[in-house]
């Protein structure tokens, strides 16, 4: 049987989760080489509202876009954990922003809490790379795709002028979730 990893990125729209998912599939697909597929879905808000992106890596191909079992999830706001930290499978993992979700969860899954947004604001002086921050955390965490893979994803995808941020935001997310496990 073929091994499918599913991840579920969520938080308020236009906190760039949807491109954070966009680039771990290509990170998957186009850097290493596997099958990945990213869906999408958001509330009628521009901004503001719920809402998640899903990614699907397989060794295999995928016969179903849609996320099913989740193995690993990340929740920026208290609104997207309540309406996505469900389906995640027994033993999964499930990654929040400390400062934005204050009521956890349950399931019989792991909790690990780091506060992106201010790690992003403060570390970097610049919240709008909390998605690359979030994306280098849940890489690390779930190991889906290399740390090499999932940097060179981030780097083709943002604009030469914003090549360092964004590399500084995606180590320093890898680096302080490995440092909580």
């Amino acid at each position: 049987m073929a091994e499918r990893y599913e991840i579920r990125f969520s938080g308020a729209g236009g906190q760039g989760l949807i491109t954070a998912g966009i680039i771990l599939a290509e990170a998957a697909a186009i850097v290493e080489g596997k099958y990945a597929v990213q869906s999408q879905s958001y509330g009628p808000e521009a901004r503001g509202g719920a809402s998640k992106s899903e990614v699907i890596i397989s060794d295999a191909p995928i016969d179903y876009p849609k996320a099913t079992i989740v193995d690993a999830c990340l929740a920026m706001t208290q609104e997207s954990a309540d309406k996505y930290a469900n389906g995640i499978k027994a033993g999964g993992l499930l990654l929040l922003d400390s400062d934005f979700v204050k009521k956890d969860p349950q399931g019989d899954f792991k909790i690990i809490k780091m506060p992106i947004m201010r790690t992003a604001k403060e570390d970097l002086g610049r919240e709008i790379v909390a998605n690359v921050v979030a994306l280098g955390a849940m890489i690390a965490l779930t190991g889906a795709v290399s740390f090499e893979a999932g940097e060179k994803a981030v780097l083709a995808k943002v604009p030469e002028a914003f090549t360092d941020l964004n590399k500084k935001a995606f180590s320093l997310g890898y680096e302080k979730v490995k440092a909580l496990l």
